[in-house]
């Protein structure tokens, strides 16, 4: 199968795809698809670019690997599809955001709609085997998600880029801040454990990211739009 990226994320990084370690990584990860179980869908390894064209990007929400159980990973991090089960890390964002998780109608995990609104919602690995977290660490997708970065922070401005969690935040390391450049909002990750630790400390970072938005004339990102019954 082939993996379509959008034509503008196709343009940016033609000379990356073009490197020896990212054609190696192709092979390397059909050769996985083939033989093993692994996640997301292929024709869902790109979505997160797919559904964010380059221009249109406003904020990035970085994540780690994709889920590794079925049904879960859609090729965006954090979501999964319509119906399924919200994940623990899913939740700790929806609680931060106020969302109810406790009424008879449960949000959406769906995240697409935020993507749509300009939410590059990227893994920092964009492959992984069934139940197998970061086995495809070692295709180095990092230095293909890197590549996203650079080409983000080098011809667009004013971007928040919301890094959750250590992995993300090796990211930091080429967004450049000076001047209001762009906005580089920190924070563990929302895992788990952050529910035995307390609240998660990127609480904030959701209004702090539509301050700084709405400071430099973009339209601010509507969060809460997970919480409405999706249009059938």
């Amino acid at each position: 199968m082939e993996w379509i990226l959008e034509e503008s994320w196709r343009e940016k990084l033609k000379d990356e795809m073009d490197e020896p370690y990212y054609r190696n990584l192709v092979e390397k990860v059909r050769e996985e698809y083939e033989n093993k179980t692994c996640y997301p869908p292929e024709d869902k390894i790109f979505n997160a670019l797919n559904l964010c064209p380059f221009d249109k990007v406003k904020v990035v929400i970085m994540g780690q690997d994709p889920y590794f159980n079925p049904g879960q990973a859609m090729g965006l991090s954090f979501s999964v599809p319509e119906g399924v089960q919200l994940p623990p890390s899913l939740k700790t964002l929806y609680r931060a955001l106020g969302i109810n998780l406790n009424g008879i109608n449960q949000p959406s995990g769906d995240l697409t709609r935020w993507a749509e609104q300009g939410v590059l919602l990227l893994n920092t690995v964009l492959t992984v085997r069934e139940k197998q977290a970061n086995s495809h660490r070692k295709y180095k997708w990092r230095l293909f998600t890197d590549a996203v970065i650079k080409a983000l922070d080098a011809e667009r401005e004013h971007i928040v880029f919301m890094l959750w969690g250590r992995i993300a935040q090796r990211k930091e390391r080429f967004i450049r801040t000076d001047n209001g450049r762009h906005m580089v909002l920190k924070a563990i990750h929302p895992s788990p454990a952050v529910r035995r630790k307390g609240e998660w400390n990127g609480k904030e970072h959701f209004t702090c990211c539509n301050k700084y938005l709405n400071e430099h004339g973009i339209a601010t990102i509507d969060w809460m739009v997970v919480s409405e019954q999706v249009d059938e």
